[in-house]
């Protein structure tokens, strides 16, 4: 993770200037360190006295950020063509405005600064902070944060904790170039943060049938590739069967990743009937994220997902062509 320059702070303090209210946006299908990053950069804008409104497409489907459903709102606020013009977008945790989803109202045209940490980001230019190399987007608004407005109170660490905490799978996925991940983890516990209760928000109140549909996962798994690459999937039936609160692919991602010998993991969820989302994790030097960008999504080397038009049946065979590079 690389500290940030003076130059970037100062472009972001800068862009807070040049604006008089903000929307900040988020990723759909939002995971922890969406929300987290989003609130972070609301807690900088507030200092200010810079008015913000939240936005998110959703849904809120993982169980740990349903509490925070209600402080984002789909659709855009109305404004006078005088009140866009002094308005500023702020994208977090995306570099895409497609990657927002279905909001409401129109986000082109807005002055917008965009905070990322994704390999496959493709923004560039002034109003920009994008590095690959932190694992999660709230340590760089975390920067953001001590740089422009000093040193957190308990409730804000708590939450830039959160985003750090749920992306890292709590520090599972961090390596010997980590070091400032750490350092930035012990001030935000310094802070005020009880590392203890955000495992507990992460990984407990799990619904009972998450477990139930887990064992159907993990029943109709299969390896490929020397047994290197575990595959599997959800059906529209299980959907139906389970619901949407049914889904813990993070404990699916453990358990495979977990087991001898397995060194990547494909989830496939067929979303509808044309259409289906991808699930993509490694450990070591496997780069998935070169496997979700060939059907459209992306993310970084170890953990990437990915949206796109197919069945089951036929992108399994697909996506393992595209694995036979990396593995």
């Amino acid at each position: 993770m690389q500290v940030l320059t003076k130059e970037q702070t100062d472009a972001f303090a800068s862009f807070i200037g040049s604006h008089d209210t903000f929307l900040i946006a988020g990723h759909k299908e939002p995971d922890g360190d969406c929300v987290s990053s989003c609130l972070g950069i609301s807690y900088i804008l507030r200092h200010f006295g810079k008015p913000a409104f939240l936005l998110n497409a959703g849904p809120f489907k993982r169980t740990e950020i349903r509490s925070f459903a209600p402080l984002f709102k789909a659709e855009t606020p109305f404004m006078l063509q005088k009140e866009r013009e002094r308005c500023g977008l702020i994208i977090a945790d995306c570099s895409e405005i497609s990657r927002l989803g279905d909001i409401e109202g129109d986000l082109k045209g807005f002055d917008t600064f965009i905070i990322d940490h994704h390999k496959t980001a493709d923004a560039g230019g002034a109003n920009t902070i994008i590095d690959a190399s932190s694992p999660a987007a709230a340590l760089i608004v975390q920067q953001l944060y001590e740089a422009l407005v000093g040193k957190p109170d308990a409730e804000k660490a708590r939450t830039l904790f959160f985003g750090m905490a749920t992306d890292t799978g709590f520090f599972r996925y961090l390596n010997e170039r980590d070091a400032e991940v750490f350092r930035s983890a012990a001030r935000l516990v310094e802070a005020g943060t009880n590392p203890r209760d955000i495992y507990q928000d992460m990984t407990g109140g799990k619904a009972w049938n998450t477990r139930k549909l887990l064992g159907i996962m993990l029943g109709r798994a299969e390896r490929h590739f020397n047994g290197r690459l575990a595959v599997t999937y959800e059906t529209q039936e299980d959907t139906k069967k389970y619901g949407q609160e049914g889904r813990d692919s993070d404990a699916l991602y453990t358990l495979m990743l977990a087991t001898e010998g397995i060194e990547a993991v494909l989830f496939v969820r067929q979303e509808n009937e044309h259409s289906c989302t991808l699930g993509l994790r490694s450990i070591g030097d496997i780069d998935v994220s070169k496997v979700a960008s060939q059907f459209g999504g992306g993310g970084h080397k170890n953990a990437s997902g990915a949206s796109t038009e197919g069945k089951i049946e036929t992108l399994i065979p697909a996506i393992l062509k595209e694995f036979a590079k990396v593995l």
